[in-house]
C-alpha cells in the first residue's frame, strides 16, 4: 500500500511515538475554538452577518423560499443556524459559537494532518499556527460558514489520504468520501477546489490505475450530488456581480490579507514557506538530520514511506491551486474572488509555516541540533514570535467596531437609551443594502419595540428576498407628522432623512455620532 505518513514522521523519536495523538489534537482543537471564541461577542453585527441571522430567523418554507432566489449557496449554512438560533437566540455570543467551534476542528485536523505528513512535532506546531492566524480568529469570530470550511478541506484531504494509504477499492467507501465531497460544496461552492487538489495528490503520490479509478467515482458521484446547488450558482450569480466593482484580486489582497491580516505577519509566513518549499525542491527535509535524510531519497512506491518533499507539494497543492484556479476566472471570465472565500486553505499556508520553522529552528541551533530540549526552545521562541504577530490582528478583531466598522449593536442601544415610547424612527436609505442602518431594527428588534418604524412596507420575513422592503419618507408627510419626535439615523455626510424632516418643519434637537452612523433627534411641536 502507499503510506501516507512521511519518512520523517516513521523515524520521530520513542517519546513523541508513545504520545497520544487523538487526545493531543483534541485538546488543541479546545484551545483554538477558546482563543476564536474568547472576546467573539465584543464586535456589532455587520452586514454580511445580518444575512445570516435574518435568514436563519425565517421559517422553513421562508429559508427555501429566499434560497430559491438567493444566497443558494449558503443555504446548508443557513439551515443549520435555523435551528441554533431556535435553541440559543439570536445573540452574537450565540451565533458566533459554531464558527469557533469549527476552527477547533480545523486546528485539530491540522495537528492529525501534520503528524501524518511531517511527524509529530510539526504537526502540533501546524495546529498552533493555524489556530493564531489572523484568518482563522477572524472567521472564527463571524457568523459565516467560513469558518466551516477551513475544517471541511481539512478533514476531506485526511479523509482522502487514509484512503491512499490503504489504497482502498470498495466502492461504497469511495462513494461515501464523494458524498462528503458534495456536502462540503453545498456547505461552500467552492469547497470544489479541492477535487482538483485531490487529483493532484494523486499524481504526486503516483496512484495506481485502480485507485485512479475510485477517486474519478467519488469525484464524479460528488458532482453529480452537487449539481442543483451549481446550477443554482450559475443561475444566482448576479449576486456577486458587486466583486467586479472592487477590485479585491490585489496583491496585497493574495498575500497578505487573505490569510495573515498584515504585512509584518505575512512577510514572516511567506519566508517560512518559501524555506519549507526551497527544501523540498531541494529534496531535503526541512528539519531532521541525516537520519531522515537518507530516508527522503526512498521512492514513494509501493509499501514506501512518503517523501518529505511529496508530502510539502501535497501541502502546497492545497495552498496554491484553490487561489490560483479563482484568480484565472477572475481575470478571464467573471468576478468571482473575495479574501473570504479562499479562507479554507489556511490550513494549508499553517501547515508549510510550521515545516518552514522547523528547518530554521534546526539550522539555528548549529552543533545543539541533536539536543530535543534545545530545539522545543527553538521552536517555542519562533512561534511567540508568530504569535506576537498575530496579536494585534487578535486584538483588533475583538473590539466594538472590528467587523468594517459596523456599529449596529451600539445605534441600536443609544435609540433605545434616548426616546421615548410613541416616537418615530427612519433610516437612511441612500447606501447599499448590506450598510444600511435599518439592519439595527431588525437585528436587535428589542430595542425599538417602543418605536413607530415609519417607513416600513413589507417585513424580511414576509419576503423571499434578505431585507425589508420600506416606503420613501417623501411619501409619509402626515404619517411622519403625527410623531413630535423622530429619531433619525443616517450614515455618511449627506443626511437625506434630516433634510427631508426639516423640509417637513422638523429641527435638530441633538446628534449622537456613533461610528459610521448618526444618530439625530429631530423634534416639532403638535398643532
Amino acid at each position: 500500500m502507499i503510506d501516507v505518513r512521511s519518512a520523517v514522521a516513521m523515524r520521530m523519536p520513542h517519546a513523541a511515538a508513545r504520545a497520544h495523538p487523538a487526545r493531543t489534537a483534541a485538546m488543541l482543537g479546545a484551545g483554538a475554538a477558546l482563543l476564536s471564541f474568547a472576546g467573539s461577542g465584543i464586535p456589532s453585527y455587520w452586514g454580511d452577518e445580518a444575512a445570516s441571522v435574518l435568514s436563519a430567523e425565517r421559517t422553513l418554507p421562508g429559508l427555501f423560499g429566499l434560497l430559491g432566489q438567493i444566497d443558494a449557496v449558503h443555504g446548508a449554512y443557513y439551515l443549520f443556524l435555523h435551528f441554533w438560533v431556535q435553541l440559543l437566540g439570536t445573540g452574537e455570543w450565540a451565533v458566533r459559537a459554531p464558527s469557533a467551534v469549527a476552527i477547533g476542528v480545523a486546528a485539530a485536523g491540522c495537528c492529525v494532518l501534520g503528524r501524518r505528513l511531517f511527524g509529530p512535532a510539526t504537526g502540533l506546531l501546524a495546529g498552533i499556527l493555524f489556530a493564531v492566524l489572523p484568518q482563522a480568529t477572524h472567521m472564527g469570530a463571524e457568523a459565516r460558514s467560513y469558518a466551516f470550511t477551513m475544517a471541511a478541506a481539512t478533514w476531506l484531504l485526511i479523509w482522502l489520504l487514509m484512503l491512499l494509504d490503504r489504497q482502498e477499492q470498495r466502492p461504497r467507501v469511495w462513494a461515501g468520501y464523494g458524498v462528503a465531497t458534495a456536502g462540503s460544496i453545498y456547505l461552500f461552492l467552492y469547497l470544489g477546489l479541492m477535487l482538483p487538489v485531490g487529483a493532484v495528490v494523486l499524481v504526486i503520490l503516483r496512484a495506481p490505475r485502480r485507485t485512479w479509478a475510485g477517486w474519478a467515482r467519488a469525484a464524479a458521484l460528488a458532482l453529480l450530488l452537487a449539481l442543483p446547488i451549481l446550477v443554482a450558482a450559475v443561475l444566482q450569480r448576479a449576486q456577486i456581480s458587486f466583486l467586479a466593482e472592487r477590485g479585491y484580486a490585489t496583491p496585497d489582497a493574495v498575500l497578505v490579507s487573505q490569510w495573515f491580516g498584515w504585512p509584518g505577519l505575512a512577510l514572516l509566513a511567506w519566508a517560512l514557506i518559501v524555506i519549507a518549499l526551497l527544501g523540498a525542491v531541494r529534496a531535503l527535509p526541512a528539519s531532521h538530520g541525516a537520519a531522515a535524510q537518507r530516508a527522503e531519497r526512498i521512492p514513494a512506491a509501493m509499501g514506501a514511506a512518503l517523501p518529505h518533499r511529496d508530502a510539502v507539494l501535497i501541502v502546497t497543492a492545497w495552498l496554491v491551486l484553490p487561489t490560483a484556479a479563482v484568480l484565472l476566472v477572475n481575470a478571464v471570465a467573471l468576478p468571482v474572488y473575495s479574501v473570504r472565500y479562499l479562507a479554507f486553505s489556511a490550513p494549508a499556508a499553517a501547515l508549510l509555516m510550521a515545516v518552514g520553522l522547523r528547518a530554521v529552528a534546526t539550522w539555528a541551533l548549529g552543533p545543539w541540533r541533536a539536543s530535543a530540549r534545545r530545539q522545543q526552545l527553538g521552536l517555542l521562541a519562533g512561534t511567540l514570535v508568530i504569535a506576537a504577530l498575530a496579536a494585534p490582528s487578535y486584538l483588533g478583531q475583538r473590539t466594538p467596531f472590528a467587523q468594517g466598522g459596523s456599529d449596529l449593536r451600539q445605534l441600536a442601544e443609544t435609540v433605545a437609551a434616548n426616546g421615548q415610547r410613541g416616537d418615530a424612527v427612519v433610516f437612511d436609505e441612500s447606501v447599499r443594502p448590506s450598510l444600511r442602518p435599518r439592519l439595527a431594527l431588525d437585528l436587535y428588534p428589542a430595542h425599538f419595540a417602543d418605536y413607530d418604524d415609519v417607513m416600513l412596507d413589507t417585513r424580511y420575513v414576509q419576503r423571499t428576498r434578505l431585507w425589508d422592503t420600506v416606503r420613501p419618507l417623501a411619501e409619509l408627510g402626515a404619517r411622519v407628522q403625527g410623531h413630535s419626535t423622530v429619531w433619525a439615523v443616517e450614515r455618511g455626510a449627506d443626511r437625506p432623512d434630516v433634510t427631508a424632516l426639516e423640509a417637513l418643519g422638523y429641527r435638530v434637537d441633538a446628534a449622537m455620532p456613533i461610528n459610521t452612523t448618526t444618530v439625530f433627534k429631530l423634534t416639532k411641536e403638535q398643532p
